[in-house]
């Protein structure tokens, strides 16, 4: 089997209307379609929901539902808030800063940009405390490929020993990155 891409991503939601408005005002999504059902097609069992489709661009569709009869949503406790977040690309570095901008002159609070060095990012929360990344690509030649290199190696190291592997040290200034051929 191969898989052809992600379908979509789905997401619980406080509200749909403010769901679906954040996220064409702020992002500028378009969207798509809506199903609402009283049961659960998969189970049958009763849950009325209303299921959002929004599209992030290019067929990636990011989804909601909206669960009114079921206990108030909540998080990972166990989990630290930066974790969990779904990340948007954005074409320039220039574009980011701008989206900044005008995040926070609608009052968003805003983490940001965080060089990672292959590319520079924003963060933010939507109105159901889901955790939110804007992230622009700035990888010079030969970084994304070194990475995929090392990236087994690191797995490895990581398995046997749970401390951050140094392969890739340079991703956030610990060291400069050199090319496989410049080694």
């Amino acid at each position: 089997m191969k898989l052809e891409r992600i379908h979509h991503v789905a997401y619980r939601c406080k509200d749909a209307r403010e769901t679906v408005e954040f996220y064409q005002k702020h992002l500028n999504m378009d969207f798509q379609l809506a199903i609402a059902e009283d049961h659960v097609p998969s189970t049958g069992a009763y849950d009325p929901y209303m299921h959002l489709f929004l599209d992030a661009g290019d067929g990636n569709i990011l989804a909601f539902f909206e669960l009114p009869e079921q206990p108030p949503m909540g998080r990972d406790e166990q989990t630290p808030d930066w974790v969990q977040h779904i990340a948007f690309e954005v074409e320039s570095v220039e574009v980011l800063l701008e989206a900044k901008q005008n995040l926070e002159a609608n009052g968003i609070d805003v983490v940001g940009p965080t060089d990672h060095t292959i590319f520079k990012s924003i963060y933010f929360f939507d109105p159901s405390g889901h955790r939110l990344e804007l992230a622009a690509n700035t990888a010079k030649p030969g970084m994304l490929t070194e990475l995929k290199r090392v990236a087994p190696l690191m797995l490895e190291e990581w398995s046997k020993t749970k401390k951050a592997p140094r392969h890739a040290d340079w991703l956030h200034g610990h060291s400069e990155f050199k090319a496989p051929s410049d080694n």
